[in-house]
């Protein structure tokens, strides 16, 4: 029998190339125009692309008879029938070492491949996290949240069921990055923005970079409307009524305190202070009625309670006790 024609070690390398391509991702059009090009070059590239294409399906399956397709010489091509070699060892000008080299190409591309990623991040009290996930975007999470990651080749999509996160999304217009909330969600390519939510009819969008489509929960059993936001944007939805509000450079920042550890007041009630660092420290912080309206205005880090509740009666008219079952009261001071 007339042995098939002679095929350069290159034509198994682009081959192996281009599977590896085919399987990971969609061609672009140059790209098809170039894989197209070289199928027309030889017709055995057709055959060649076919097989390497089986070989990355199968890859799992075959991958401890590559390390003995390695230990193979020139000779050694005919392989007996129980080893069950792959397709193109039969072909006698293909020797062992070229087949294992374009097959650690294969495996190399086909690691290379985007992996599924499925994460489940919580975060105690007074602690804060971050990560970066598999597609190249970093998460930022602040204390007692609850945040659940899926990725994969196609899609990206994050569920925050409670707390708050800020997200530095990798760009990736074919795979647009959502975030769902119970009570709406956020639909991004890539930019920068926050998200809280403290509950199931609430949530906030901060947006720092670029811009992003949110969509507010369904109300009344008629649908949202998505609403556009870009940079210095806030969002802001609460039982069913939505508002949007552009941020000073000063507002924004200071929203964003929490990733650097501080959390910043502008005459707020004491009551809204206090309950800002019971949350975080998952403590029972509570004031009196007649100290609850008192304005509370500074940067404080949301890491020291026993600084701030010192501070307290430095700056108002306040008493702090520790009670014996580790609760904290403010009130009044009493007149002398």
């Amino acid at each position: 029998m007339k042995p098939p024609a002679q095929i350069s070690p290159g034509a198994e390398e682009q081959a192996a190339l281009w599977a590896a391509r085919l399987d990971g991702s969609v061609l672009t059009a140059e790209q098809r125009i170039a894989l197209d090009g070289w199928l027309a070059e030889h017709p055995a590239h057709r055959t060649l692309l076919s097989q390497f294409c089986q070989f990355s399906a199968d890859l799992e399956q075959q991958l401890p008879l590559i390390e003995g397709i390695r230990e193979m010489s020139v000779g050694t091509l005919a392989a007996p029938e129980t080893a069950k070699p792959f397709p193109w060892l039969r072909w006698p000008l293909m020797a062992g070492a070229t087949l294992t080299a374009v097959a650690a190409v294969a495996l190399a591309f086909w690691l290379a491949r985007p992996q599924p990623q499925f994460t489940n991040i919580a975060t105690p009290a007074a602690q804060r996290q971050a990560l970066t996930l598999a597609d190249g975007t970093r998460v930022e999470l602040n204390a007692r949240t609850s945040l659940q990651v899926e990725i994969d080749g196609g899609q990206r999509h994050a569920r925050l069921t409670s707390g708050e996160a800020f997200f530095t999304v990798h760009k990736d217009a074919a795979r647009p990055f959502i975030v769902e909330t119970p009570a709406g969600s956020v639909r991004v390519t890539g930019t920068q923005f926050n998200v809280l939510t403290d509950s199931p009819t609430s949530y906030e969008v901060t947006v720092t970079e670029g811009s992003v489509q949110a969509r507010p929960g369904d109300v009344g059993g008629q649908a949202s409307v998505p609403v556009a936001l870009t940079a210095g944007d806030r969002l802001t939805v609460h039982a069913g009524t939505v508002a949007v509000q552009t941020l000073s450079a000063t507002a924004l920042d200071n929203s964003l305190a929490w990733r650097h550890g501080q959390t910043v007041f502008d005459s707020v009630p004491l009551r809204e202070a206090l309950a800002r660092f019971a949350h975080y420290h998952g403590r029972e912080i509570s004031a009196t009625a007649d100290a609850a309206t008192l304005p509370v205005g500074g940067r404080f880090s949301i890491d020291d309670l026993d600084g701030f509740l010192a501070a307290l009666p430095e700056a108002l008219p306040v008493k702090v006790t520790h009670n014996a079952d580790g609760s904290v009261s403010v009130g009044l001071r009493p007149e002398s």
